[in-house]
């Protein structure tokens, strides 16, 4: 059951402290965490929805809550989950990550900001929240995430979000908006290595990437330090090719010494055709880590699928996207729980889609306590 096992929600969420006033509580805190994260499992995007979820599946509840006052209400939720700072909230979901973690190895971080476009108030001068999050691409687990009032403010988060994270031995890719000497620098302290983005944001490093691609591919530079590697994929009237240089050889970029340990920069050139339309796409990239072209095409494809694997599915799955909460913490807390019900959802191994892994543990209380208790499944093996 969630509450006995050792990677429990209990275990990590159990020394979250209450901001409510002690004398009028009516219902434990964790009572209503894991309720909470129960509900949003299984198919509740609203407050509303977790409230008639907690009152329709109280008798099961009760086999391992408290609930001295019965299930709390659609009121409650927002009203608690309002005042608990996000970041507590955060950490206890990431001590269960770190259980996580500890056991199965993060090798690759994929670090990407997600716009809440229905949570601004206008009355309120708010703009919708931003939040920038750490996802381990191959265990499909949310690591980290910090909120900031838009996507221009990613410079001063990734940081943030860096110092929450275990990097050693990780691999972390960053889109072009992180593409930052300061931040190169951080992974490489933290005892990680970087894969960044290049675009004209960082002028003469895009100039001297794309000319030292140019002498590659010109065979002006040793062949021992020049790797390629292409991949081709078909399916539903789609064709795409991808080609990958990576260049051993950073002699041509001025400002090298800026960037810690950079030992790699690269092309991909992508070209899709669908039906009888074709496009093509050009994305440079730095590195730290010495690997082939196939590896880091591996890698820079694996960021990129968290559109996919991530913001896709809290769109599509989870409705993140239609989310009218605009309270700040309300609206951060209710992003956690779904990053929290999604990575559990994701570690279970049925063949259902992760919207149909939602409606069977709406409906079957049996599943719904297998989802929960994945925690346990992945932490102890």
């Amino acid at each position: 059951m969630v509450v006995s096992s050792p990677a429990s929600i209990q275990r990590h969420f159990g020394k979250l402290q209450d901001p409510r006033i002690r004398r009028r509580l009516r219902h434990e805190l964790l009572d209503i965490i894991v309720i909470a994260i129960c509900a949003v499992i299984a198919d509740c995007d609203t407050w509303e929805d977790i409230g008639v979820f907690a009152r329709k599946r109280q008798a099961w509840f009760r086999r391992f809550l408290a609930l001295p006052n019965g299930a709390p209400s659609a009121d409650t939720f927002a009203r608690v989950f309002s005042r608990l700072a996000p970041e507590a909230f955060g950490a206890c979901f990431q001590s269960w990550v770190r259980a996580v973690s500890a056991a199965v190895g993060l090798p690759h971080i994929a670090i990407d900001g997600k716009t809440l476009r229905r949570s601004f108030h206008r009355a309120s001068g708010l703009g919708p929240l931003h939040l920038v999050s750490a996802w381990a691409t191959d265990q499909h687990l949310t690591l980290g995430q910090v909120a900031v009032d838009g996507k221009s403010n990613e410079i001063t988060a990734i940081p943030q979000l860096l110092a929450l994270l275990d990097l050693h031995g990780a691999l972390v890719t960053i889109d072009a908006m992180g593409c930052q000497k300061e931040i190169a620098a951080q992974i490489v302290a933290g005892g990680g290595d970087y894969v960044l983005t290049v675009k004209a944001n960082q002028e003469h490093l895009l100039e001297d990437i794309q000319a030292t691609v140019e002498r590659a591919l010109d065979g002006q530079l040793p062949t021992a330090q020049v790797d390629q590697y292409t991949t081709r994929e078909r399916g539903h009237g789609r064709q795409e090719e991808r080609s990958y240089v990576v260049i051993q050889n950073v002699e041509g970029i001025r400002d090298r010494r800026l960037w810690h340990k950079l030992t790699t920069v690269g092309m991909c050139y992508s070209e899709r055709a669908v039906n009888d339309k074709t496009s093509t796409e050009v994305r440079y990239f730095i590195g730290s880590r010495r690997l082939s072209a196939k590896r880091y095409g591996q890698a820079l494809r694996n960021h990129w699928g968290i559109e996919n694997n991530l913001h896709w599915q809290l769109d599509m799955t989870f409705d993140e996207d239609s989310s009218r909460i605009q309270e700040r913490n309300a609206a951060h807390n209710f992003a956690w729980l779904r990053r929290i019900a999604l990575s559990l959802l994701k570690q279970n191994e049925s063949k259902m889609s992760i919207r149909g892994r939602r409606k069977a543990a709406a409906l079957d209380t049996a599943f719904l306590e297998e989802i929960a208790c994945g925690s346990a499944k992945l932490a102890n093996g």
